[in-house]
């Protein structure tokens, strides 16, 4: 169904890559709990292990769950391929490990989720890579970060914790006139609000964990390859186009086209670094996109409700909500997210950090967890947490300041999470006072 334009999101989050099983006729798509697979002959599984036919071979690189996944995922983002591993992070190395190599750089925004900031700040350095942190609102600044040695551009498009809307475009055109892909991370959006491919990126990163499955029962990863960047017009990125020594030579972009991401990703990434997503996430996600659509719009009714209440309450100092006309990115929402601004934003109480401390002890409806995403409305105090790491002046760039928490607003009745957080917000700042 992926060349099949004609149908709608609904229902291709349905039926995108799913087909009735033809040993039972099942039509949900099995679980495939098996890790190995039996070849035909000995000349079917050399053509396999060659790259010469497509197949499955052993559950660390292709499995037909996951395989579901992965077709439903690219049609979904209008990409060409994806593959899915077992996390966000996962997904964020498998994105730039064909990129990348000792000595090289990444140009990413300031605005990304805490555990994203880390890895970037601390943990690739021990592949010999490096990240330049710039305010993508300044693409002057973007594009002054970039130098001979740079591999790729770094950004979320609705941004984890504040809700920021990154101006795709305007990154893209950035990226193009460097000769560099765009990774985006789709995560907080999903494709149902933002389709980043459409705006000009190459790549496309999910924590399927988060709104995609929508349960809060398994985590999973995902890179989607638009399968419209010229891997060999330059030397940049010899993984993709220069002959690969245990294929015996084979150019993946030469051989593969608009699939050589893809392919790559499977054959040496998940051969290699074995981030493999197992079957039975692959199909708790794959259930959790099928009302992937009923459910963003809930999240986003109920967001553009509760923060516009949360902005008049007299606890409150801001709300960075997109979705609000006081929001300095409220212009981008339709252009960029033109089916809402999501369900993430922060919120800055005035009584500082004890009052973020009273508010996420005294809720009752809402879940201090580290997630977002889930159908349960969802809250945490970043600085201390998920973004506790990183230095206070990072705290701030990234929107997750010690007087800062966040909110991931699910599908419950809107008046019933409006009152939860009345008592606990007039608790906390009757306390403060």
């Amino acid at each position: 169904m992926t060349d099949t334009p004609r149908y709608g999101f609904d229902t291709l989050q349905i039926h995108a890559g799913s087909r009735p099983d033809p040993a039972t006729g099942a039509r949900q798509t099995p679980i495939y709990q098996t890790t190995a697979y039996v070849f035909r002959d000995a000349e079917h599984a050399a053509a396999l292990f060659n790259l010469q036919e497509v197949g499955f071979i052993y559950s660390r690189l292709t499995n037909p769950t996951v395989a579901v996944l992965q077709e439903r995922m690219a049609t979904l983002e209008g990409g060409a391929g994806a593959v899915c591993c077992s996390s966000g992070h996962a997904a964020q190395i498998m994105a730039l490990f064909p990129l990348m190599g000792p000595g090289r750089n990444i140009v990413v925004s300031t605005r990304l989720y805490g555990g994203s900031v880390t890895q970037f700040s601390n943990t690739i350095h021990r592949f010999g890579w490096r990240a330049t942190f710039v305010d993508f609102d300044d693409m002057d600044a973007v594009k002054a970060a970039i130098d001979e040695d740079t591999r790729a551009i770094f950004c979320e498009s609705i941004a984890n914790p504040g809700g920021y809307v990154t101006d795709l475009d305007a990154a893209a055109k950035v990226a193009a006139e460097a000769g560099l892909p765009l990774i985006v991370d789709n995560t907080s959006a999903t494709p149902y609000l933002c389709r980043p491919i459409e705006h000009g990126a190459t790549l496309v990163v999910h924590s399927m964990t988060k709104f995609l499955t929508g349960n809060g029962t398994v985590t999973g990863g995902c890179v989607v390859d638009a399968g419209t960047f010229d891997w060999s017009a330059s030397d940049k990125f010899p993984s993709l186009s220069a002959p690969e020594p245990a294929y015996h030579g084979l150019k993946f972009h030469e051989t593969f086209g608009p699939l050589a991401f893809t392919f790559h990703g499977i054959a040496v990434g998940l051969r290699d670094l074995g981030m493999t997503l197992n079957p039975q996430a692959a199909h708790y996600t794959l259930m959790g996109i099928e009302t992937l659509s009923l459910r963003m719009r809930k999240h986003v009714e109920n967001a553009e409700k509760i923060a516009a209440w949360l902005e008049g309450h007299e606890a409150v100092a801001a709300v960075t909500y997109a979705g609000l006309p006081s929001s300095p990115w409220h212009d981008r929402v339709a252009r960029i997210c033109p089916k809402g601004a999501g369900g993430l934003f922060t919120v800055t109480l005035k009584g500082g950090y004890d009052a973020c401390v009273r508010l996420v002890d005294g809720l009752e409806l809402f879940s201090h967890v580290a997630n977002l995403g889930d159908t349960r409305s969802l809250i945490i105090h970043s600085a201390s947490t998920t973004h506790r790491q990183l230095t206070p002046e990072q705290q701030k760039a990234a929107g997750a300041a010690p007087d800062v928490v966040r909110i991931s607003i699910g599908i419950e009745d809107a008046d019933d999470l409006i009152r939860d957080l009345d008592q606990a917000l007039t608790k906390a700042h009757r306390a403060a006072a």
